[in-house]
């Protein structure tokens, strides 16, 4: 693999977590943009940067999004909170034939979550006695609820089991609706990441779950869209690379 010059949006902990693995894959970090005027300041370096890996936030992903197709510069976006304008996002992505990948979560171990959530689902279509419900625990200084991890999840579920046509965020004293999904959610200090899918019956309960250990998995799996993404031109997620 030919070593990549990064551009990091957003340096937060995801941001430096990135660092250390891209380094490592002997990559180089060649731009770090936290705001508007690093944009400006750092042009150089974008102009010479081979692709951007975004970890920032809802309120600035977007704009990074497109100033990164203005630019033509790939991007990978890790960032959540965001996925009501995706259909916009892609249709831009192709109107200024960028390219992108994107995923609510990079860890190749939820990746494989993902498919289980699937495959899961559909079985238990065929049993409607029983009644299934996400929860997702984070640290407190996520800002989005539901994750979009938990989103991803329950998407996951709709499309495998029409059981569910909707998915709601839910207290612990909320009555569940009928063909709604319920999400609920903690904060609690230093958990990178918790999703735990139960189906529950009368008689029993069937529950799966991925227990993230640090932030690691999702800077490995990040750094690895990236490499994938060199040489491609379009709208792509997290299930292409895992499916190549």
């Amino acid at each position: 693999m030919t070593s990549l010059k990064i551009a990091l949006l957003g340096y937060g902990k995801m941001g430096k977590e990135i660092e250390i693995i891209a380094k490592e894959k002997s990559h180089q970090v060649i731009a770090y943009i936290d705001n508007n005027k690093d944009w400006q300041k750092q042009n150089r370096q974008l102009e010479q940067a081979d692709i951007a890996i975004d970890f920032s936030i809802p309120e600035s992903v977007e704009k990074n999004i497109s100033k990164c197709f203005d630019i033509g510069l790939p991007i990978v976006v890790g960032t959540t909170g965001w996925y009501k304008n995706i259909l916009k996002i892609k249709n831009e992505c192709e109107a200024k034939s960028g390219t992108m990948i994107w995923a609510s979560n990079f860890s190749i171990g939820m990746n494989i979550f993902f498919k289980i959530n699937a495959v899961l689902a559909e079985l238990m279509a065929k049993f409607p006695d029983y009644n299934a419900h996400i929860h997702e625990i984070h640290h407190t200084q996520k800002v989005d609820a539901p994750s979009g991890t938990a989103i991803s999840i329950a998407n996951g579920i709709m499309e495998n089991n029409n059981k569910f046509n909707s998915w709601q965020l839910y207290n612990k004293q909320d009555s569940p609706m009928v063909n709604t999904l319920p999400i609920t959610y903690e904060r609690i200090e230093q958990v990178p990441g918790t999703h735990i899918v139960s189906y529950k019956s009368k008689i029993d309960q069937l529950i799966i779950k991925h227990e993230a250990n640090n932030r690691q998995g999702f800077a490995i799996g990040a750094v690895l869209a990236a490499e994938w993404l060199v040489g491609k031109k379009g709208f792509f997620n997290m299930d292409q690379l895992m499916s190549s």
